[in-house]
């Protein structure tokens, strides 16, 4: 991996000139670091910068982060999806708060020891906030160093993804390693392209890069298919009574754990509202929408009721649309229905 001794400096004065302004570069805190890495996992940088700013102004700190209610933090966390993240989050801040006095890490072992934090995180915030160097790799730096290098080993696999690691640990810069590790990352993010959609003339590798000398970019990094994702058909019950919708909370195991949802079951009917002891006055068809996790897909058509009482199951609630705004959290896999909810929602008003 010797085109690796030649990346660093066209690298960095590439990043130099290339960088997006990002809030958590222009004050790179330890935890502006942490919140922004765990954010960004999953999900673009654009989605993420109205969520960071909003979390960074309820939660300033690791006490607050770890003082705050958890459906309160739930609710910060609506629509970046991926909700392990927001309670892994709050038990790392009380990891600090316990184990740390509250002053957050200064060591690569010690960050890596908190909840939800693995190597990429934990090199990311040990480069980037305390200047030690310790790379991060991630998806884009996998992509990017396996196309300069020519490596065809299955980026998905553990040994690929630590002798990369090793790579980057023996060549990188050990004076600028977070403007480093945030270069490869950005060269990923905006040049490197995945699928094959390299924007190689833009590259401050392109004349020592592998994969652009001899046409492999298509070809490189080398990635395992994924399993099919089993599909699963739902209906949603959207279920409304004096300007309220009906939410149930999900169990606190499994895919969603604990958050609030429009009540759903696999292929139910009208007959799953009696069980419930829900009696509709109307019934008609609300829509349809679908979801993607990592390893199931849901296929979701609506059934739309307004109920002749207020009568629910145990645990459920009745939500207003200020409810629904500022108190619980909804999951993005139900935003197909959202529209509709509100609309019917104000027009009860």
């Amino acid at each position: 991996m010797n085109q690796l001794e030649q990346l660093p400096i066209p690298l960095l004065q590439w990043f130099q000139e290339h960088a997006r302004v990002l809030p958590w570069r222009s004050d790179p805190t330890p935890y502006h670091v942490w919140i922004s890495e765990i954010m960004l996992q999953q999900t673009r940088v654009a989605a993420v910068l109205d969520y960071y700013r909003r979390f960074l102004d309820a939660l300033p700190t690791v006490a607050h982060l770890a003082a705050v209610e958890e459906d309160t933090l739930l609710k910060l966390w609506q629509g970046l999806g991926y909700y392990n993240r927001a309670r892994n989050l709050q038990k790392a801040a009380r990891q600090i708060m316990e184990e740390f006095g509250g002053v957050f890490p200064a060591s690569y072992e010690e960050i890596l020891s908190l909840a939800g934090v693995g190597e990429y995180t934990a090199g990311a915030i040990s480069s980037i906030a305390f200047g030690i160097p310790v790379p991060a790799v991630d998806g884009n730096v996998l992509r990017v160093v396996a196309r300069i290098t020519g490596d065809r080993g299955d980026i998905l696999n553990a040994a690929t993804k630590a002798r990369i690691r090793a790579a980057l640990l023996e060549t990188m810069p050990k004076q600028f390693p977070g403007a480093y590790n945030q270069a490869l990352m950005e060269l990923g993010a905006l040049v490197c392209l995945p699928n094959g959609a390299p924007l190689c003339e833009q590259c401050p590798a392109a004349s020592f890069c592998t994969a652009y000398q001899e046409g492999l970019t298509g070809e490189l990094p080398v990635k395992a298919p994924k399993k099919a994702r089993r599909v699963e058909k739902r209906t949603v019950f959207l279920l409304f009574h004096g300007g309220r919708v009906a939410l149930r909370r999900r169990p606190k195991r499994g895919l969603l754990a604990g958050l609030w949802e429009y009540p759903n079951e696999v292929e139910a009917g009208p007959a799953a509202l009696e069980a419930w002891g829900v009696t509709p006055r109307t019934l008609e068809a609300g829509g349809a929408g679908k979801h993607i996790f990592s390893h199931i897909e849901w296929h979701m058509h609506a059934l739309l009721a307004e109920t002749a009482d207020d009568t629910l199951p145990d645990g459920w609630v009745w939500a207003d649309g200020r409810e629904l705004e500022e108190v619980y959290a909804i999951p993005n896999a139900f935003q197909a229905f959202s529209d509709t909810v509100s609309a019917r929602l104000r027009s009860s008003l």
